[in-house]
């Protein structure tokens, strides 16, 4: 599957079932229904079968699945006689293990915001992204340093060499700013902002198409202090590797 829900599912190794005519979500309930009248609600344990997109009630037992067999002897003979080299996209510790174990040349390109997606990082991010002075947004940015460190140092010793194509932090900013209250109630906790003035701030910095907006390098030329600090993270982080 190629749709961007799924793409984006099977990078956080969620099984993801897209497109499906089969179902009718109530969304107000959190409920959805099947062709056959089954009804789910949110809470209700489902295994999910991403390859075919079958769904089972309750938890089943998986097996993690291994090249083996003919195709495993197909590709050892491709790996012996073939000039092309494949790379993987990959940006998280997790995925660059699992690509490794695939046989990946190295990593074709790293989109390092999603590092960050994390529970315990993503307050940090969206506190950078509201602050309204360069101390503040330091102090954010300082407590993303380590982590993002932590993933280049275990990401090049997984790599062991290889080549890692890293691309600098382009994070579409809606996807970081709160959403619902109980998110605006997390941040307060985190920064020196009220409710009011994170609602305020968050006005501020909507856009019609955040996907063409102030992200990349026009994030960067604002904020300069966003890619010292991904640099430093990338750089020491591969001088504690060689």
């Amino acid at each position: 599957m190629t749709r961007p829900a799924a793409v984006v599912a099977r990078r956080m190794a969620i099984p993801c079932v897209s497109g499906s005519s089969e179902i009718d979500i109530t969304y107000e309930q959190k409920i959805f229904r099947t062709s056959s009248n089954v009804q789910f609600k949110e809470g209700d344990v489902l295994t999910i079968d991403g390859s075919t997109g079958r769904a089972i009630l309750d938890k089943v037992p998986t097996i993690k699945p291994e090249i083996s067999g003919d195709f495993s002897k197909l590709m050892s003979w491709a790996d012996r006689y073939r000039k092309l080299k494949v790379r993987t996209n990959s940006e998280t510790p997790l995925d660059t293990k699992t690509a490794r174990e695939f046989g990946a040349d190295g990593i074709a390109l790293c989109r390092t915001d999603h590092m960050f997606f994390d529970e315990d990082r993503i307050l940090s991010v969206t506190e950078m992204i509201l602050s309204k002075t360069i101390k503040d947004r330091n102090n954010a940015l300082a407590k993303l340093l380590p982590h993002q460190k932590n993933d280049f140092i275990q990401i090049f010793e997984l790599m062991n060499g290889l080549p890692v194509t890293d691309r600098l932090l382009d994070p579409p900013l809606h996807e970081f700013l709160p959403k619902n209250d109980k998110d605006i109630g997390d941040l307060t906790s985190v920064t020196r902002l009220n409710a009011n003035e994170i609602r305020s701030r968050t006005d501020e910095l909507h856009e019609h198409n955040p996907m063409l907006g102030h992200r990349g390098c026009r994030l960067g030329i604002s904020f300069p202090e966003i890619y010292e600090m991904h640099c430093l993270a990338f750089f020491e982080a591969l001088g504690e590797c060689k």
